[in-house]
């Protein structure tokens, strides 16, 4: 799944991201790191209009994660908020991403190598989760044949095959897939560039928080085309740099990670999935359910090792293991259809229906 576009030709612990200023032909600005790099980076060009004009929004902070391999970054519930490579903006359509971003093989090994314990801890709390994302799905598709893409331990897998789906997941992580797979649940290892049998369509396709992590989103949108059938759905979740709290955080915004290599608004999401040939028909607010501890484990970025404090209190207290429900409007859910037939097109100009 490498991204479109040629790599950056410079030494690993250089490279020159295309800044743009005012109405003046993009400049160059050149970054050096002070230490060895952890990964090889390229630049890429705009995923979503391919144009290499970006503008900066916050610089890198990667100097931070010295002590850090990318494995430990890509870990779902890794807690290296704020740690990530150079944001920018496409000048041309308003794309946000990481630029430059890991090599797509340096990605796909970290991905591969990742072993993430506290994942599965937090089981209950994402299996409430998925049972309202499942709710959601059914609004737009009967129980039939589903794929799960980035699966992990198959959580969403035995939502799905409790609620009558027939369902299936693909997963990069060894240990994720072997987990699942010894657990019962119907889980390959790799990307769908390793399906090598021929096809049988699914009735729905999902990603959950995957999108992002992607080198190149437009071709895997592209690719799942030939996983759906005609009228199948498409689901996703992924965080939206448009919403306010976004915007009122800043660069404090927690989901600026080294994992996370774009963020989406509404618009480019919309944008992007209908580029891809779909039609668009609902993008609502997604809610989560986490554990009181969990949430206060999240502070460690902040607190460092004083953020034990907040969680060995809600033990003492009793409250850790109290399920509670999240929703700063900053995580939306996209469903989409592939069209009944090659050439009906999409509702480019079309009414895409949103929740607040």
């Amino acid at each position: 799944m490498a991204p479109p576009g040629p790599t950056d030709p410079s030494m690993p612990a250089s490279f020159q991201v295309p800044i743009a200023f005012g109405g003046q032909q993009p400049a160059i600005r050149s970054y050096r790191a002070e230490t060895t790099p952890l990964w090889r980076t390229h630049l890429v060009p705009c995923n979503l209009c391919g144009a290499t004009d970006f503008v900066e929004i916050y610089p890198s902070s990667l100097p931070t994660a010295r002590d850090r391999q990318l494995d430990e970054l890509c870990a779902c519930t890794s807690s290296a908020y704020g740690i990530c490579e150079a944001i920018m903006r496409c000048r041309q359509c308003g794309l946000v991403c990481q630029n430059p971003q890991p090599q797509p093989d340096d990605l796909l090994s970290a991905y591969t190598s990742v072993v993430d314990g506290r994942y599965d801890e937090e089981r209950e709390g994402r299996i409430h989760t998925f049972r309202q994302s499942l709710k959601e799905l059914e609004a737009h598709a009967q129980p039939g044949r589903l794929l799960d893409i980035g699966c992990h331990l198959g959580f969403f897998l035995e939502v799905a095959t409790g609620g009558g789906w027939n369902a299936q997941g693909v997963e990069p992580s060894r240990w994720a897939a072997e987990t699942a797979r010894r657990r019962g649940l119907p889980v390959r290892r790799g990307t769908l560039d390793d399906w090598e049998e021929p096809v049988e369509p699914f009735d729905a396709v999902t990603l959950w928080d995957v999108i992002e992590h992607l080198a190149d989103p437009a071709a895997v949108l592209r690719q799942i085309q030939a996983f759906l059938r005609p009228g199948g759905v498409l689901a996703l979740s992924t965080m939206d740099v448009d919403a306010p709290v976004a915007k009122l955080l800043g660069r404090r915004w927690p989901w600026y990670m080294q994992m996370h290599l774009y963020y989406f608004s509404r618009r480019t999401l919309r944008a992007l999935v209908e580029q891809a040939g779909y039609e668009v028909l609902e993008i609502r607010r997604h809610r989560r359910v986490v554990r009181t501890a969990y949430l206060a484990s999240r502070l460690e970025r902040w607190l460092g090792r004083w953020h034990q404090v907040p969680v060995r209190a809600l033990e003492m207290l009793g409250l850790a293991d109290r399920l509670v429900g999240i929703d700063l409007g900053d995580i939306v859910t996209l469903y989409a259809r592939k069209p009944l037939a090659v050439g009906m097109g999409t509702r480019q100009n079309g009414h895409v229906k949103t929740r607040e």
